[in-house]
């Protein structure tokens, strides 16, 4: 029995519960409890009280990677859980996700402003698979949710409704070396030719509205949703072209990305492995705004398991904490994503994961194996979730979707 004691928030006596429950559910917790403006402690109590008396068996749900999660609750709820968790043979742990997903799915946040999601894949290290993992992540948002193989958990049924949805998605090739293009059959925009640099740095040059310049993926499993913005030859002078910008460098690629937001639901960057102006602004793009609601938008950091990957994390985590202090911003890290990874390199690489996950926050999105299926993809220019929908790979694109979902 867990001793009793008073509740920090409320006058009458509750117990304790610690338990664990997954990144995305708590976040959406979090989010949807400040929405509805009810107490943390109140919408789990309510969440397991509406699973006791749920009638029918409620899906399992993927708690895999599931994180300490406290709060408290009314005296002698929480003995009448483990009951109603041993009748039912779920875990506890189990048991407390089914509940918060019930009360999320009963307690919808009604209207609320829509702002275009915005996820900045960076790393200023080379070779960590960072064209992989945003090129993945855009595909996994929007792909058609039915066409999902048998291998897909039938735990989605729980999330929140925007999790199961194929979004608008554009995926930007901001790198120069233009590879995320190359990797889906595209040539980068010719050095002179209008591009996003030239709605960056000479907006008022540019005749073609950037939205012409985008590219469908024409995959059916993503239908019209996936878009992409083809790197572009002049990237690779775009440090130098904002040294002698007039506006505010920082903001250039809001300037020239916002009027395209309002046809998407997400916008996915990969960004140039670089620490210079241009990162600077891909930084600023992903900060969260006025009215948006955490984790919406912010970086994904693609990692390996290894010391030189933790060293160009420091670095970008230093030019991150600069620009969130000269410009009073706040820049989310949404998460971290081991990529490559390959147990038997030994002690350094099982080392090197085990310090990653010990970070908390950022979490560890995926852990994503050295696996073929990725390189196929490429060599045949196209999508992996297309070209082998069913792989592991695949499968973790779209684990790290639904955690960011």
């Amino acid at each position: 029995m867990l001793p009793r004691m008073a509740s920090p928030t409320s006058g009458g006596e509750r117990e304790k519960l610690v338990s664990k429950l997954p990144a995305s559910l708590r976040q959406a917790l979090k989010v949807r409890a400040a929405q509805l403006s009810t107490d943390l402690q109140d919408a789990v109590a309510d969440g397991i009280q509406a699973w006791r008396s749920h009638p029918e068996p409620l899906p399992a749900l993927d708690t895999a990677g599931a994180e300490s999660f406290g709060t408290w609750l009314p005296e002698g709820l929480y003995d009448a859980f483990k009951l109603d968790c041993a009748d039912r043979g779920v875990s506890y742990i189990q048991g407390l996700a089914q509940a918060v997903a019930l009360w999320l799915e009963q307690n919808p946040a009604g209207d609320e402003p829509t702002l275009t999601r915005r996820m900045i894949v960076c790393n200023q290290k080379g070779g960590v698979g960072k064209t992989a993992v945003a090129a993945g992540l855009a595909q996994a948002l929007a792909e058609d949710p039915h066409a999902l193989s048998g291998r897909t958990s039938d735990s989605s049924a729980l999330v929140p409704a925007v999790a199961r949805l194929g979004l608008r998605v554009l995926l930007v090739d901001y790198d120069p070396q233009g590879h995320l293009s190359h990797q889906l059959g595209l040539k980068a925009i010719p050095a002179g030719a209008e591009s996003l640099i030239t709605h960056m740095i000479n907006r008022e040059q540019a005749r073609t509205p950037l939205l012409d310049l985008t590219v469908v993926i024409d995959e059916e499993r993503f239908g019209d949703r996936l878009r992409i913005l083809p790197a572009a030859f002049d990237a690779f002078l775009l440090d130098s072209g904002l040294t002698m910008f007039r506006g505010p460098r920082h903001a250039a690629l809001e300037r020239a990305l916002a009027p395209l937001e309002e046809h998407f639901d997400a916008i996915v960057i990969d960004s140039p492995p670089s620490l210079g102006l241009a990162m600077d602004a891909a930084i600023f793009y992903g900060r969260r705004r006025d009215g948006e609601r955490p984790g919406s938008s912010g970086l994904v950091i693609p990692v390996e398991a290894e010391d030189t990957s933790a060293q160009a994390y420091g670095m970008l985590i230093n030019q991150v904490a600069s620009l969130t202090s000269d410009y009073d911003i706040e820049v989310e890290q949404l998460g971290l994503v081991v990529n490559k990874y390959d147990s038997r390199r030994g002690y350094i690489a099982t080392s090197s994961l085990d310090k990653w996950k010990s970070i908390g926050t950022p979490p560890v999105l995926a852990v994503i194996g050295d696996l073929k299926e990725q390189r196929e993809a490429v060599r045949v220019q196209r999508a992996l979730l297309a070209y082998a929908p069913d792989s592991d790979q695949a499968h973790h694109m779209r684990e790290i979707a639904r955690r960011l979902t």
